[in-house]
């Protein structure tokens, strides 16, 4: 491989065909092809107002909804039921006057009359690759099962007995949403109670996947076996009423979740007596529901070191091999929050440890975790502590952690959050000899898993996005703290999400823009999760730097702690806070489907032209000397042809024993007539420029990928000595597909490596080196060592996508499936 030295005056290597990005967003012109990779963001995003600024803040007269509950709920473990009674209290904060409310009825996605179930396709792309002659040609037992339960399962709302002060609403049901039509119209600043009946038969969680369920335990000793219940989506709630859409009535479709409103909930749970609940909230009836030792064990939790157990194993063994006929009533109170979810079972054994945070409004919190045997030691380690690392972390890059507990639940659903409360699913596996194991990726999908759900705590149960619209806003947002978190947890950190985790995606043809509603997104956990993660990675390492970042991070976060942002208020806020025009930023993150290929092709070392004929000379007969001798001399000396000069020595004069570059009085006059015409500063800039003696390179660069990024340079110098170069993106802003660099260096260049620590996510190391070099396949090497680390947390990624297309191969559940 031929080095650059002082000598070289023109290196080239091969050059590739650049296409343009010809994305939607590119503004057509009529002469030339020029795209402006920085066009200002501001006809894509809302008009900033009264309620949402320009700023990124929420404006003087922003406003939100109130919504209040008050349920009493019953569960009935034989049937695998729930009935309660609730009154809701809504609050009319909005200056418009409301005729009717719209309320979620998520349960109702199951029905074989929703549109979810309508639509639901049967072969996915890679499964029509992979079939006869583009034809599906089997169906999994898991689609089976799934359409088995649901024949044989009344699933859905029963509603009835809605009233208003004594008097009965009229109500329509349309799919997964339900009007209450008012009697009258409800003004700003009013509120209105009404009270409704529900019930609904829980779904089992393994046969039809989703955000919750009952999972059953037919091994367990006890007659019938046992149930974990993980309890969500359970109660018809009020659909967001907002600034932006007025009602978020949406049809619920699977993927896209759900936008809501805060509140106070007072909520009492019947169940077996020998159930423990874990739930929203704090527990306001202690005395009626735990023992005075678990009472006891509880305040003992609040100052120690490492979890303490409130239910034993030994005791929870006891409760699921025996069972009751009697009943309990757990009273929960929950204040400010958007949501509320609950786990019951007579299996879970329940630790808790207090987390102090010094000055802030809740300096107590208790993390806790609840979990059957089936948990074993991964949970008994990792769980709690999990909990307690995540609030420590992304408390840094937001706000104290504002709520009374933080809870882990294990149980059928692989991974969801609600407030205060998470669904997690990875557990131990039982071995030959009664003993129970887990694996080192296990291990890294239950701190994943956790890190990943009790964030969402903090985005979207506070910072409220708008789930059914912008998913990338809770997934990716939260996905980038959760690999903070990670990178925190321990050194070996390779399961956080990195760059080089999103080429491949970012190579494919199956994408759509970041920015693509939530159930039209292709690639799920590649778009929602790890792309945006990624691209607020790069932003915070790479263009903004961590200080900045972080300030307009935090900002952003303290800003829209219980309020409700849109994806203009991120984007500019970051703007506003960190001081960087970051359009072609999220232009090309969040609105294209453009990836990151930055190629060098050529590096021109340039010479200084002087004038003195001393200078000039010597260096062009040192450029001719360093060429190779043509071939046809050296064959001809090889064969011993005499030239004629050599035949004819006597015949010389001056130009047979000087080259063309021996200097002669005519050249030095020259110079001294070009000197004498030269303005001052124009002599002082050669004499200076001579007597420096510095080494000119242009490097040549071109964009592959049609995503401006910064360039990321290693200059590596025939000394060994190796300089970083920071080129920031605005190198890009006259010409996006092709620009020179001018490098002016007291060093000869040896080596010149683009993003040499794989921080942008280029795709193609092959021309990220000059002079090229051959490429040994790190990128497949690293994928095979990720692949059994990665698996699961990926897994965790997908279950998101909830009830997956018939064709598929099942939900998603406990760490395990599609």
């Amino acid at each position: 491989m031929k080095k650059l030295t002082s000598s070289s005056r023109l290196i080239v290597s091969a050059f590739a065909v650049i296409t343009l990005s010809t994305h939607a967003s590119v503004i057509k012109q009529s002469k030339g092809e020029f795209e402006d990779k920085f066009r200002q963001l501001d006809e894509s995003l809302p008009t900033a107002n009264v309620y949402r600024n320009a700023a990124g803040e929420p404006g003087h007269e922003y406003w939100q909804q109130q919504v209040d509950y008050q349920i009493n709920a019953r569960l009935n473990e034989k049937k695998r039921r729930i009935d309660a009674t609730q009154t809701i209290t809504y609050t009319n904060n909005s200056p418009d006057t409301l005729k009717y409310l719209w309320l979620q009825l998520d349960q109702n996605y199951y029905q074989s009359d929703s549109i979810a179930s309508k639509t639901r396709t049967f072969s996915t792309p890679k499964e029509l690759a992979n079939s006869v002659n583009g034809n599906p040609t089997k169906i999994s037992l898991n689609t089976l099962r799934k359409q088995q339960f649901l024949d044989d399962n009344n699933v859905g709302y029963e509603i009835g007995n809605i009233t208003i002060d004594g008097n009965k609403l009229s109500y329509t049901v349309v799919g997964t949403n339900m009007r209450i039509d008012l009697l009258t119209p409800l003004k700003p600043g009013n509120k209105i109670s009404f009270s409704l009946d529900y019930g609904y038969n829980i779904t089992e969680q393994k046969a039809v996947g989703g955000r919750s369920g009952y999972e059953h335990f037919t091994e367990d000793k006890r007659e019938g076996g046992n149930d974990i219940f993980q309890l969500a989506q359970w109660f018809p709630r009020l659909h967001a009423y907002t600034d932006y859409e007025a009602w978020t009535n949406k049809a619920f479709l699977g993927s896209g979740e759900f936008t809501l409103e805060f509140g106070d909930y007072d909520v009492e749970i019947t169940v077996p007596a020998d159930h423990i609940v874990a739930s929203t909230g704090y527990l306001a009836n202690p005395k009626a529901v735990l023992t005075s030792t678990q009472r006891k064990r509880f305040d003992q939790a609040k100052t120690s070191k490492r979890p303490v157990f409130i239910v034993t194993e030994e005791e929870a063994l006891e409760n699921e091999s025996e069972g009751t006929t009697r009943e309990k009533t757990w009273h929960f109170k929950a204040e400010n929050v958007r949501d509320f979810a609950w786990a019951s079972s007579r299996k879970f054994m329940w630790d808790a440890k207090g987390y102090q945070q010094p000055g802030a409004e809740q300096e107590l919190v208790m993390a806790m975790s609840f979990y059957p045997k089936e948990g074993g030691d991964l949970w008994k380690k990792y769980s709690t502590e999990s909990v307690i690392h995540t609030m420590k972390v992304y408390s840094r890059y937001s706000f104290d952690y504002p709520y009374p507990t933080a809870q882990s639940v294990n149980g059928p659903v692989g991974g969801m959050e609600y407030p205060m409360i998470t669904f997690n699913g990875p557990r131990t596996e039982l071995q030959d000899d009664g003993t129970r194991t887990y694996t080192l990726s296990e291990k890294r999908f239950l701190i994943g898993v956790v890190i990943h759900e009790i964030g969402h705590i903090y985005f979207p149960m506070i910072v409220n996005s708008d789930e059914r619209q912008w998913t990338w806003m809770d997934e990716g947002i939260n996905s980038f703290v959760e690999s903070i978190a990670v990178r925190e947890w321990e050194t070996d950190s390779n399961w956080a999400r990195e760059p080089r985790d999103i080429i491949e995606y970012m190579k494919s043809s199956i994408q759509v823009p970041i920015m693509t509603q939530s159930d039209s997104i292709l690639k799920f956990g590649p778009n929602a999760y790890t792309k945006p993660a990624i691209a607020l990675n790069i932003l915070r390492e790479v263009i903004l730097g961590r200080e900045l970042f972080d300030f307009a991070f935090k900002e952003y976060a303290t800003r829209w702690k219980y309020k409700r942002p849109t994806p203009s208020d991120f984007f500019r806020t970051m703007e506003e806070a960190s001081g960087v025009d970051l359009d072609w930023f999220w232009r090309g993150w969040f609105y294209s489907t453009d990836h990151v290929d930055l190629s060098i092709d050529r590096v021109y070392k340039l010479n200084m032209t002087s004038k003195d004929p001393d200078i000039d000379f010597k260096r062009e007969r040192e450029i001719e000397q360093d060429k190779p001798t043509p071939m046809a001399i050296v064959k001809n000396q090889e064969e011993g042809i005499k030239t004629w000069v050599e035949l004819n020595d006597d015949i010389t004069d001056f130009y047979d024993e000087n080259d063309q570059f021996t200097v002669t009085n005519k050249e030095r006059n020259k110079y001294n007539k070009f000197l004498n015409k030269l303005k001052n500063w124009e002599r002082k800039v050669i004499e200076r420029a001579v007597k420096e003696d510095k080494n000119y390179y242009v490097l040549e660069f071109s964009n592959h990928g049609g995503l401006v990024m910064p360039i990321l340079l290693q200059l590596t110098y025939t000394d060994g000595t190796v300089e970083e170069l920071n080129i920031p993106a605005e190198i890009w802003r006259r010409s996006p597909t092709i620009v020179n660099k001018l490098i002016v260096t007291d060093k000869e260049l040896k080596e010149i490596e683009i993003d040499p620590s794989w921080q942008t996510a280029d795709v193609e190391l092959n021309n990220n080196y000059f002079p090229r070099r051959i490429i040994p396949s790190r990128i497949e090497a690293f994928k095979k060592e990720k692949s059994k680390s990665k698996l699961k947390r990926d897994i965790m990624q997908d279950i998101k996508t909830e009830i997956k297309d018939d064709a598929e191969d099942g939900p998603s559940t406990n760490g395990k499936g599609a």
